[in-house]
């Protein structure tokens, strides 16, 4: 109901520009791959892998419905991690608040065991600044062993600037606030986009974790050229690395609210006030097999 009062409130009259082609159901499959370095336990690493299958379903007028399960394959990190469960069950809604303003509005179940209610805002100034603010209102949930939860009373909020330079496909970004275990800090973010992947650095600081860095690796998994059909099956769109200086840092914790989201695509579709990576050429391109059909 809040979703649904929100966007009609801040989008009562959407343009036929801000319809996307609707109906469509992907189900979609990726792994979950995580290694911790520690001592005490006679190995060199702790590994676990997941299998992440999960289904998406775009209605129109940009509605997104998605959920994703963890799978574990491969277990070294214990008893806490070894039930099948939900990883993502979230609905969400995009929409332009303004010709420079891009908004959207997420509920459900989101990653780093979180539920609740999300809200993220892009603003473009220019071609090579934007704004972007992002604030939640979760609570735990846990469903590895057992359904544990609290109330939703955790308020999360991160903002600032982000930087591209269009030239050398290259971004930057620097934002702060507060975060899952209500640390206060903030994190720099340098990312080089290539054809089909994007390759960063990272630097952060927290008041209860201090100093971290690390790099972040995204690639954009094949087949690049896809049908668009009323069922799709498909691999994950992405494989998202990420390697932490500091082994098990917990802070600036952050969740997700979408299965596939990922720091080459951001939040937003990218014909929804174009901007950053939306400018450069698709990594999928996807032909409708229906409009093939009525042309021959």
């Amino acid at each position: 109901m809040i979703l649904s009062m929100t966007a009609s409130l801040l989008s009562a009259d959407v343009s036929a520009k801000d319809k996307i082609a609707g109906g469509s159901v992907d189900i979609f499959m990726g792994v979950d791959f995580n290694f911790r370095d520690i001592y005490w336990n006679n190995r060199v690493y702790d590994v676990l892998v997941n299998l992440t299958p999960g289904v998406r379903w775009k209605p129109a007028r940009r509605w997104d419905i998605c959920a994703q399960l963890y799978v574990p394959v491969i277990n070294q990190y214990g008893d806490y991690y070894k039930n099948v469960r939900i990883r993502v069950a979230s609905l969400s809604r995009q929409f332009a608040v303004s010709n420079r303003w891009k908004m959207k509005v997420s509920g459900g179940i989101f990653t780093a065991e979180s539920y609740g209610i999300d809200i993220k805002n892009m603003y473009v100034i220019n071609p090579w600044l934007a704004a972007t603010a992002e604030i939640g209102v979760t609570g735990y949930l846990s469903m590895a062993s057992g359904w544990d939860m609290s109330t939703m009373k955790k308020v999360t909020f991160m903002a600032g600037p982000e930087f591209y330079l269009s030239r050398w496909n290259t971004q930057f970004s620097l934002r702060g606030g507060r975060y899952l275990f209500g640390d206060y800090g903030a994190e720099f973010e340098a990312f080089r986009h290539f054809r089909h992947a994007s390759v960063g650095v990272f630097a952060s600081y927290s008041d209860i974790c201090k100093e971290n860095a690390g790099f972040k690796v995204v690639i954009m998994l094949p087949p690049y050229k896809r049908k668009h059909r009323k069922v799709n099956i498909r691999p994950a769109d992405n494989f998202r690395l990420v390697y932490n200086v500091e082994a098990g840092y917990r802070g600036l914790r952050k969740y997700h609210t979408d299965a596939e989201e990922n720091e080459r695509t951001g939040w937003f579709d990218r014909d929804l006030i174009p901007w950053g990576t939306d400018l450069m050429e698709a990594d999928f391109k996807y032909e409708d097999t229906e409009k093939k059909e009525e042309r021959k």
